[in-house]
């Protein structure tokens, strides 16, 4: 269904007009936004096509007469004409030839393209089937356990005595009670003991369908198009590369020569799709980078031979390693004298991907982006793994997927990109976006063309939808608007309740994840020094406990970034800082996504709190709680005191005695407490905001202007 005014846009006629036809088939209508039922939308589309043929027929000018000959002809006369003339022929620049103009061609194609889209969505609205549930079918072999079940629970879903199972549970080793709960490893044991299946209850709910799981038969499974995201360094040649695939010019609309949004194109390779999805690949956009690994089957790796492997190269292979996704490597740019393929090739081992060339896993290809020099070679190797992985979907389904961007629209409202990864999606079905529902009004695939069905691995855009969703949400469509609807809602009320949409890991989960059986703890580790950074790495790693071990999946010298929670999030890891730190901005968004950053400056200590944490051992946690920050506006030398940093109270306020760090450049240069406070001439006991003081720290005696000294308190936290 869609309104008389959406209809009109939808087929590029006006409102009267579409009014105008709906009197002559006596379709009745209030105003513009009378809903049309999908045979009065068929009936419509028979019309306006026949409308549009009409037009067609009348709209003869000069050009229709210029196809009674052919192109050679009307060469060949010009050539015959020319040569009377006085036009120096040899010489190319002397004269251009006039070329008919395409404006027409493109026209017709247009409409050629519009009438077989009408001709398409009649015949899906007259023979619409209905396609799969997502929603999976009652089992009565299948128990869903719930979070804090207990043993009377679990009893009464096998429908025996709560007694029976606490025997049960005896001769496995558990001692329990009927009112204990049980966990999901031991009820996995005891369910299967009756011969039924046990699966989480998140995995059968539809309407949280992130998690839910969606069982295909053998037989109803068809081959897809493998999903290419492709990433690198900044001017290593991403878009050029897509640019030379797609044969379409992007780089000369980008700004700053960075590319500002993910775009997703379908090309032909030997008779087979791929679907690229272009992720930015500059630091301020890493959060993009970490959505397109989400949902991508092969990461491509680009690295410039005349420049090598740089930080955002280090920082995409982490990301695409987190991911667990194949990884092929382009080494572009290798039509440049100054190229150093060697040199690519130890970044390569030493970021840990080591080339086939070397021994190694990781196919490489040397490319030029420009002149397309192996690209083919590229092209043939995304093939290869796509085969051996046998990437497959079922069409026969409702589409599920997600957002690759969205977006508002003045003319056609909320507008979204999405890339279908299971099902079919149509025109006319009800979906659910995020949190917000709506009717696919209209479909478009990624040249800008009206189709009526996408199928699996196709990016499309689709209007219709209620509001605009975020990018990365997932979606599915529905049989019926009302329970798209009632699963939207749902969905909104879900998130309400929720403090947060993002839930990390925390130390205080550790033990209680190990007793679920996870088997390793990730950690994104920063560091101010590669001494550091190694040293802390070796010691975590060394770590292990009742066979759990900590796996250091990104580790870099530096502050820590915005990237950095991203990639925690997205792996549901913990990051830890030795001697470095996150900005303001960056601790507002590991807040917001529940990301844990512990912060240490003895190695010792951080092993400690891990596997104290793991075996469920924590000691008291005392929390930072910042009271004042100071900047140093000047340094005063006497003789007798040494330097003396003349601050100016920036927030907060600062108490003479207190705890107190140096920060420069985001790294934690000195941690120690305040030895004098001074104001004007007096030594004081505190001092406020927007003061001016001088003050020494203890055993500290490197200031430099501009830096910024922390005061902080340490607050037990409760358990």
């Amino acid at each position: 269904m869609m309104s008389i005014k959406e209809y009109a846009e939808d087929v590029g006629l006006t409102v009267e007009e579409v009014r105008a036809l709906c009197d002559k088939l006596g379709i009745n209508y209030e105003d513009e936004n009378t809903l049309l039922e999908d045979l009065e939308i068929v009936e419509l589309d028979n019309a306006s096509s026949e409308l549009t043929s009409e037009e067609d027929n009348e709209e003869t000018t000069d050009d229709d007469y210029e196809d009674e000959y052919d192109d050679e002809e009307v060469e060949d006369k010009a050539e015959e004409l020319a040569q009377d003339t006085k036009f120096d022929l040899e010489n190319e620049t002397s004269f251009e030839r006039v070329k008919k103009s395409n404006k027409r061609s493109e026209t017709t194609t247009n409409k050629v393209n519009n009438k077989n889209f009408l001709k398409e969505r009649k015949k899906m609205y007259k023979h619409r089937e209905k396609l799969q549930s997502n929603e999976a079918p009652q089992d009565e072999n299948v128990i869903l356990y719930k979070e804090g079940m207990t043993v009377t629970d679990l009893a009464n879903l096998l429908e025996v005595a709560p007694v029976e199972l606490v025997k049960k549970l005896m001769m496995l080793g558990t001692m329990a009670n009927i009112n204990q709960s049980i966990d999901y490893d031991t009820a996995e044991v005891v369910v299967a003991d009756f011969d039924k299946v046990l699966k989480k209850e998140e995995t059968a709910d539809i309407s949280n369908f992130e998690s839910l799981e969606i069982e295909d038969r053998p037989e109803d499974l068809v081959e897809r198009p493998p999903v290419v995201t492709i990433m690198g360094h900044v001017d290593h040649g991403k878009t050029t590369l897509l640019d030379y695939i797609r044969n379409s010019s992007v780089v000369s609309g980008e700004a700053g020569g960075i590319t500002q949004a993910i775009g997703a194109y379908s090309v032909n390779v030997n008779g087979k799709k791929i679907t690229f999805i272009d992720t930015p690949g500059h630091a301020a956009f890493t959060e993009m980078r970490a959505r397109g690994a989400s949902i991508t089957d092969i990461v491509i790796i680009i690295v410039a031979a005349d420049d090598g492997v740089m930080p955002q190269t280090k920082e995409a292979i982490d990301h695409a390693k987190a991911a667990g996704v194949p990884i092929l490597v382009a080494i572009n740019k290798i039509d440049k004298p100054e190229a150093n393929i060697e040199r690519i090739m130890t970044g390569l081992v030493e970021n840990g991907l080591t080339p086939e060339e070397w021994g190694g896993d990781i196919v490489t290809t040397k490319i030029s982006a420009k002149t397309g020099q192996g690209v083919p070679e590229l092209l043939e190797n995304i093939l290869l793994i796509a085969e051996m992985q046998e990437y497959k979907a079922n069409p026969n389904r409702y589409a599920s997927g997600a957002v690759i961007e969205s977006k508002k629209d003045d003319k056609t409202g909320s507008t979204a990109t999405l890339l279908i990864q299971n099902g079919t999606l149509r025109i006319g079905d009800p979906i659910v976006v995020g949190n917000y529902y709506g009717k696919v009004r209209t479909l478009k695939n990624d040249l800008g063309q009206n189709i009526v069905e996408a199928s699996p691995a196709t990016p499309v855009e689709v209007t219709g939808l209620s509001e605009v969703p975020s990018a990365g949400d997932k979606f599915m469509a529905f049989e019926s608007e009302k329970q798209a609807k009632q699963i939207a809602e749902e969905r909104a009320l879900r998130n309400k309740e929720q403090d947060s949409n993002f839930s990390g890991m925390s130390l205080e989960d550790l033990f209680g994840r190990i007793q679920e059986g996870v088997k390793e703890i990730k950690v994104v580790l920063k560091a101010d020094v590669n001494g550091s950074l190694e040293a802390v790495k070796n010691a975590l790693e060394k770590i292990d406990v009742e066979g759990v071990k900590v796996t250091v999946i990104r580790g870099a010298v530096g502050a820590i970034t915005e990237s950095d929670v991203v990639l925690a999030s997205a792996s549901n890891a913990i990051i830890i800082g030795f001697n470095v730190r996150g900005n303001v901005k960056t601790m507002e968004t590991a807040k917001q996504y529940g990301i844990t950053i512990k912060t240490y400056d003895i190695i010792y200590k951080a092993v400690e709190e891990m596997e104290a944490a793991m075996k469920g051992m924590l000691e008291p946690e005392y929390e930072e709680k910042v009271t004042g920050t100071l900047e140093i506006r000047q340094i005063f030398k006497f003789s007798k005191v040494g330097l003396i940093a003349g601050c100016h109270v920036t927030s907060g306020t600062v108490k003479n005695g207190s705890k107190a760090r140096i920060i420069r450049d985001d790294v934690v240069v000195y941690n120690g407490s305040i030895k004098t406070l001074q104001h004007e001439k007096d030594q004081v006991k505190e001092v406020k905001n927007n003061m001016d003081c001088g003050l020494t720290l203890e055993n500290c005696q490197d200031y430099k202007e501009n830096d910024v000294i922390e005061v902080y308190e340490l607050v037990e936290i409760k358990r």
